[in-house]
């Protein structure tokens, strides 16, 4: 008798161990990426293998394997998804909540949704569906959606998406649930975006469509009485040398935008995808200073988000004006210094209205890095000449005869390097 259970034992042990070989070499052989074909690795317990991505979205979406997958789910990167089938719409329909996803254009940290869904018909090598994203606690009319469609070639997946207009607040409820300032802000305002993926590369174009966003509600009417801890205020006109070569430097369209510049966030975008280039900002003035005054400078998407807020009520509260002198009262000029007066005294001896324009341009050259900046005028005597001439080109407002005598002056500029702080 125990000879024939241990027979049996092993009889169905060997026939286990053939259908799950058997399994494995269909799966590999039916996925093995084709020459050129985008691959990606897969694990089975102790067994990898590579898969062809295009052959393995096809297959999935397929009208005999989607049903199929009805009810199942799959761990990944961005959290779980699970599976439905629509019968009735002939979709797939792929569920995840929460998502957690990185951003890098809000900040280091990823970003958590709430709800993730996301259906998908595949005809031929198209593909299309629709994606929403819904808040904490929502009801069905309060999402972010809009439908996409994507192409299947051999070495890749090219996507694109056009989110519909939705209130601003609702995006800020999607996105960052929990932020204090919505408790208390009032947000106007719509956004869309439409969007282009290309998948394995990982690089998008985004346009954004910002419609009226308005806010009210955080009290930034207080800054107008504000005064700086920065040693005395400058004072300085918006025509004075230093004023124009700081908006040179920071914020080109300062006069233009509404606290937010679009064009320049696209830019920083499409720059940061690429390799080799120098990363770009995007926050303006007005944006450093609600940094400055109120949500400090931790690299997350709340922080960003919340900047934004204050950064929009400033220019409605404040002005121009008063947002470009309390950028200058309050900015960072290295060496533990801050304020535009405190800089011209100490690096130049001088008040910051006596400024000279070569001067001028030197101290709003040193805003993007300003220790970094330091330690180098003290090391070589000098400061990046290439971003020195920049800011001159683009200060506004001069003749030509200024112009030039402004970029010669600065290419000759040679500055005593400030002494290190007892």
């Amino acid at each position: 008798m125990n000879k024939i259970l241990r027979f049996v034992i092993y009889a169905l042990s060997a026939l286990v161990v053939t259908v799950c070989v058997a399994v494995f070499l269909i799966v590999k052989f039916a996925l093995a990426p084709a020459a050129g074909e985008w691959s990606t690795s897969v694990k089975a317990g102790p067994l990898s293998f590579q898969i062809g991505v295009p052959t393995a979205v096809r297959l999935a979406t397929s009208s005999w394997l989607a049903p199929r997958l009805d009810g199942h789910a799959l761990d990944t990167r961005i959290g779980t998804i699970r599976f439905a089938w629509k019968d009735a719409e002939g979709l797939l329909e792929m569920r995840c909540a929460p998502c957690s996803m990185e951003v890098p254009a809000l900040g280091t940290q990823p970003i958590q949704v709430e709800g993730l869904i996301a259906t998908v018909r595949r005809d031929g090598n198209t593909l299309a569906g629709t994606i929403a994203a819904t808040p904490r606690n929502a009801d069905a009319a309060a999402v972010i959606q809009g439908p996409w469609e994507g192409r299947l070639v051999p070495k890749g997946l090219h996507l694109s998406a056009d989110i519909k207009d939705a209130p601003i607040a609702r995006w800020y409820s999607v996105l960052v649930p929990n932020l204090p300032e919505l408790q208390r802000a009032r947000i106007g305002g719509t956004l869309a975006l439409r969007a282009q993926v290309a998948l394995p590369e990982g690089t998008f174009v985004v346009v954004p469509t910002v419609s009226q966003f308005t806010v009210e509600g955080l009290g930034t009417e207080a800054m107008l009485g504000a005064r700086t801890s920065c040693g005395a205020p400058s004072k300085l006109a918006n025509d004075s040398w230093l004023a124009r070569a700081v908006i040179a430097a920071e914020d080109q369209r300062f006069f233009t935008h509404a606290g937010y510049d679009l064009t320049e966030i696209v830019a920083s975008i499409d720059n940061n995808q690429k390799d080799g280039q120098h990363k770009r900002g995007a926050s303006t003035l007005t944006q450093q200073l609600a940094k400055m005054l109120v949500t400090g400078s931790d690299r997350t998407a709340e922080r960003k988000l919340r900047e934004l807020l204050y950064a929009v009520e400033m220019e409605q509260t404040l002005g121009k004006a008063r947002i470009l002198q309390l950028y200058l009262d309050n900015a960072p000029w290295g060496g533990h210094l801050c304020g535009a007066e405190a800089a011209a005294r100490r690096y130049f001896k001088r008040p910051a209205r006596n400024l000279e324009p070569a001067q001028a341009v030197w101290l709003a050259a040193m805003l993007h890095k300003p220790q970094a900046v330091l330690e180098q005028w003290r090391r070589d005597g000098r400061i990046d000449p290439d971003r020195t001439k920049w800011v001159a080109e683009g200060v506004r407002g001069i003749s030509r005869n200024q112009r030039e005598a402004l970029l010669k002056s600065v290419a000759a500029a040679r500055f005593a390097a400030p002494e290190a702080a007892p």
